[in-house]
């Protein structure tokens, strides 16, 4: 592996933090599946990682979901390709993919106002919409 998992231009994590394990594969593939251990299980510890700053822990933890558990650690399970090492690099690709993203600060929602024409069109289609509603209102019938 490099000397270091590159994130983002400024951002990087130390491959020691990165634990993989090779489990077998579930699925089609013949008496391959039964006898070797291509799927690769991927543990990153997001919350004893020292090369992310908080707010970025914080956005991963909330977009890893499912896949993070209750001591904080990342898993990505990879059994996509008959190879060890596509695996490999399909699950790094992942967990890399998911701390770019989260890496990435939220834009902050600046309030706005509608304005008058908004208004406008929204008062007279309320009252287009009055309208028809009273032309449907059933009325006493004169004999």
């Amino acid at each position: 592996m490099a000397d270091r998992i590159a994130i983002t231009g400024s951002l990087s994590i130390h491959p020691d933090e990165v634990e993989e394990s090779f489990v077998r594969a579930s699925g089609p593939g013949g008496q391959n599946v039964n006898k070797v251990s291509s799927a690769v299980q991927l543990r990153f510890h997001l919350m004893g990682s020292s090369s992310l700053p908080g707010p970025v822990k914080t956005r991963a933890a909330r977009l890893a979901g499912a896949r993070l558990t209750k001591e904080g650690v990342i898993l990505i399970t990879a059994d996509r390709f008959r190879t060890q090492q596509l695996n490999r690099d399909d699950a790094l690709g992942r967990l890399v993919g998911l701390l770019a993203e989260a890496a990435v600060p939220p834009k902050p929602r600046r309030p706005t106002r509608p304005t008058l024409a908004s208004k406008q069109r929204r008062l007279k289609s309320k009252a287009e919409r009055g309208a028809v509603k009273k032309l449907r209102a059933s009325r006493p019938q004169m004999d």
